[in-house]
């Protein structure tokens, strides 16, 4: 219990508090707040985001970053689409998607892993490239006409909760055990931590560099399927930006983007503030604008908080 405890002081406490306090103020600023069906809704938004953020957690811990993660989501989507349209099985056109992400991260990985190239530029090139397939594959329009079974992954519910959500909290909760109870994830903090000291106890620092970058391209694949199940189209703009989004989810829940420091809780809760901010902006009918003006200022006081806690250690 006292390391439960430390833990939640040192990583969550403070987007825990700011957490509260929004649900306070948005649930007196409007009564259409704080209602099942609105919750239901901001848990459903989140979805894709938050899969997006537990992949590049696990990116962050060891210091990295991947800038990549909206392209991957939008080509894998076209790639599921187009497959379906042209009647190929739904769930043969997901696994295709599923291990296109997988090769995708694979590439960010071996530059980063074994061409020991930096990370920001590494996917910055792939983030650029993969957005370029996207256009190219869907000649920059939308694919529509996708089977009726493959909406019902996006929109369909159970025991009234959106399947987006579950698959969202099984995904949570599987990394949280890797991280958290598996040698792969003591490892994966350890390397974030001090990469050489790991290499000459014995981690294959390179092999586990290498799989933080094909989880990240298979989560933000899965974001992607869920995405265009959702809207119903694969649209070659789909999930630009959506690496801020993901990389400010891990600032605000409290890992640190030097690496070693952080967990997927805290990745969870960084998701769930962006989510109730554009919730109960558009609640409030505020200008987009003003929400894109909002969203930049979250980014920056994240950053600054990180650097903040980087400089006190």
């Amino acid at each position: 219990m006292e390391r439960i405890i430390k833990t939640i002081k040192r990583y969550h406490l403070g987007p825990t508090i700011g957490l509260i306090i929004l649900i306070f103020i948005l649930s007196f600023a409007t009564a259409k707040f704080f209602t099942f069906g609105n919750l239901r809704n901001v848990a459903l938004q989140i979805s894709v985001n938050a899969l997006i953020a537990v992949g590049m957690t696990f990116v962050i811990l060891t210091s990295g970053i991947d800038l990549s993660v909206g392209s991957t989501l939008a080509l894998s989507a076209a790639l599921a689409s187009q497959l379906m349209v042209g009647h190929v099985n739904p769930w043969v056109a997901v696994i295709a998607a599923l291990a296109f992400g997988g090769v995708a991260g694979a590439v960010n990985g071996l530059f980063v892993a074994y061409a020991g190239l930096a990370p920001f530029i590494v996917t910055l090139g792939t983030m650029t490239l993969f957005r370029g397939m996207t256009e190219i594959y869907t000649n920059g329009m939308p694919i529509y006409n996708l089977p009726q079974e493959f909406a019902k992954f996006g929109t369909g519910t159970f025991l009234e909760i959106p399947i987006p959500v579950w698959v969202m909290a099984f995904v949570l909760i599987t990394a949280w055990v890797v991280l958290h109870r598996t040698i792969a994830g003591r490892r994966i903090y350890a390397i974030g931590g001090n990469e050489r000291v790991s290499f000459l106890a014995g981690v294959p620092v390179k092999r586990y560099l290498l799989s933080v970058y094909v989880v990240s391209g298979i989560l933000a694949s899965l974001a992607g399927i869920i995405l265009a199940s959702r809207l119903g189209s694969a649209e070659p703009t789909a999930g630009v930006g959506y690496e801020l989004d993901a990389i400010t989810a891990v600032v605000l829940g409290g890992t640190s983007l030097a690496g070693g420091e952080g967990t997927l809780v805290g990745t969870l809760i960084g998701a769930l503030i962006l989510g109730i901010i554009d919730n109960g902006l558009n609640l409030l009918n505020v200008n987009s604008f003003y929400q894109d003006a909002v969203k930049g200022l979250i980014i920056l006081a994240a950053i600054m908080l990180d650097r903040k806690k980087s400089s006190a250690r």
